[in-house]
């Protein structure tokens, strides 16, 4: 049976990281030139659909929505944890972030050219992932992009200690491309490529790219 303990737990944990961990990534994007050029399809496939309010949900700290607004978007960001969006607003003062879930995502019907969620499926349980992609096909406009960045993998681990030392209770999904890929098609999307990173080191990180039909 599902409860909403995991989702306690999340916002818990990111809670007490939200500092630390934004000091981690502040620089992140800059240093990794794949990532950059995800982003840069991604902004060039949102123009191409004809532009518009882009959503970045799980954005902790709004590194992605700052990124993306850089790139020209009108980006926005949106996370289960007050304390990240804290961090964002504080950060990023002149960008919208607000508080909420993916898996009750209180945004309008086709309301957003694109979304982005990087590494923020991660903590979602396999029984819950089909409805918050669900809400994401809801949400965008058709022929909206859809990009997420996740651990590539088979195994789950409970992750006890974060970022700065701060104790954590989240658990970590690995997941494989074409699990995912599945996944998105299940609830209306396209997929159109997807990106490995870290192959050398078996696939790290995935970027799948998708789109609503």
């Amino acid at each position: 049976m599902w409860t909403d303990d995991w989702l306690a737990d999340t916002r818990a944990s990111y809670d007490t990281v939200a500092a630390d961990y934004a000091d981690l990534v502040r620089e992140a994007i800059a240093r990794e030139h794949y990532i950059r050029a995800a982003l840069a399809l991604f902004a060039e496939s949102v123009r191409d659909a004809g532009g518009g309010p882009v959503a970045d949900i799980g954005c902790g700290p709004g590194h992605v929505t700052a990124h993306l607004n850089a790139l020209g978007l009108d980006a926005f960001g949106i996370d289960l944890s007050p304390g990240m969006i804290d961090v964002a607003r504080r950060d990023h003062p002149g960008l919208r972030f607000e508080v909420g879930s993916m898996t009750d995502l209180h945004l309008p019907d086709a309301s957003v050219a694109g979304l982005v969620a990087w590494q923020s499926l991660i903590h979602v349980p396999d029984g819950e992932v089909s409805r918050a992609l669900a809400h994401f096909h809801r949400v965008l406009r058709p022929g909206g992009p859809l990009q997420l960045l996740f651990h590539v993998g088979d195994a789950s681990r409970l992750k006890t200690e974060g970022y700065g030392g701060h104790p954590m209770r989240v658990h970590v999904h690995r997941r494989r491309p074409e699990l995912v890929s599945a996944w998105l098609r299940e609830v209306g999307f396209e997929v159109e490529a997807q990106m490995l990173l870290g192959v050398d080191e078996g696939a790290s990180q995935a970027v799948l790219f998708a789109r609503r039909a």
